[in-house]
């Protein structure tokens, strides 16, 4: 069996501007758009996705009531790792995480999560 390697681009995310269904992640306490959605598909992502929602157990983390998550690749031949942060809106950062290894097809992505729900910021 052939597989595809999927693609993603920026552009491709900006089609969203609302959700049409609510997707609940596995531990049930979150829920996220058709968007990120999308995003976690098409990036094979979702480990992303789990990330989010295991550091909402952080009290610093939590405490927040708008919080964005950013994930930037690492820039160069020999780099493969990125950073994750997370940071209150106003560039105040509460949780910054090295992934040692990512594939991620975006040098960066940004996501909002507020009110228990993950989306694309086109979608907030």
């Amino acid at each position: 069996m052939a597989t595809t390697k999927r693609t993603l681009n920026e552009s491709d995310l900006d089609q969203f501007t609302g959700t049409e269904q609510w997707h609940r992640h596995w531990l049930g306490r979150v829920t996220f758009t058709d968007g990120a959605k999308y995003l976690f598909d098409n990036a094979g992502a979702y480990w992303l996705l789990d990330e989010i929602v295991l550091e909402q157990s952080n009290r610093r983390v939590k405490a927040e009531e708008f919080q964005v998550w950013k994930l930037t690749r690492e820039v160069g031949e020999l780099k493969s790792g990125a950073t994750l942060t997370c940071d209150d809106g106003n560039d105040n950062v509460v949780f910054t995480k090295r992934i040692p290894f990512t594939d991620f097809p975006l040098a960066e992505i940004k996501l909002y999560f507020t009110g228990g729900v993950i989306l694309l910021p086109s979608e907030y």
